[in-house]
């Protein structure tokens, strides 16, 4: 068995954060008087950038750092906590570790948040670096926070990335790494497996026999 470098999302991959994402962006497009469309179409929000997201649903341009902040004001104190681990990934993480992967997490998330999150449910311990955005969006696409990972973490050779979407896919792409995607969480099957991922997982289990190929 070859050991790998697994970099894995956090939203809709690790934990079901759709709750609190969802309901501090009805706030967002609330604060400018935009329609609020139900939640299953507000799933769009977890894992892409949101300043990317908002000009979707119809924020100006000009408005995008407001939408940010009135997000991000109910998402720090409270939104990050409306979130819970999948079932069976504490114990993929447990297993993935004991067989001596490293493992990683490279998510759009702002680091500080994500690191909160991370610490909150007991998911820290099994990761060797926790990557996410910078605030101030200077690195907020999955390709930068990947090539943040890879700079400043030594020996990295076979790496993989697993994630829900296909921004996970076309970001790690950019770096030449492979994406299996996982099917619980807030993405499209076939908009990843279009994108080009390698495999689609639809549970815990299959994911890890499918890294551990």
């Amino acid at each position: 068995m070859e050991r790998k470098a697994i970099f894995f999302d956090l939203d809709g991959t690790l934990t079901d954060s759709g709750e609190g994402i969802t309901n501090c962006a009805a706030l967002a497009l609330e604060h400018f008087g935009l329609p609020v469309p139900d939640k299953k179409t507000l799933g769009v929000f977890v894992g892409p950038p949101l300043r990317e997201t908002f000009l979707k649903f119809g924020v100006e341009p000009e408005q995008i750092e407001e939408a940010v902040r009135v997000f991000r004001g109910r998402y720090t104190t409270v939104g990050k906590f409306e979130n819970i681990p999948y079932p069976g990934i504490p114990e993929l993480l447990q297993t993935l570790k004991d067989h001596g992967h490293r493992l990683f997490v490279a998510t759009s998330k702002p680091e500080v948040t994500a690191l909160e999150i991370m610490e909150k449910f007991q998911l820290s311990p099994y990761f060797e670096k926790i990557c996410g955005a910078t605030l101030d969006g200077r690195r907020d696409s999955k390709s930068s926070v990947i090539a943040y990972l890879l700079n400043t973490c030594t020996g990295i050779s076979q790496a993989v990335m697993v994630g829900d979407t296909a921004f996970d896919v076309l970001g790690a792409a950019e770096h030449r790494i492979p994406t299996i995607g996982v099917a619980w969480g807030y993405g499209n099957v076939t908009e990843m497996q279009e994108a080009g991922a390698v495999s689609i997982a639809n549970t815990p289990q299959e994911l890890l026999e499918l890294l551990e190929k």
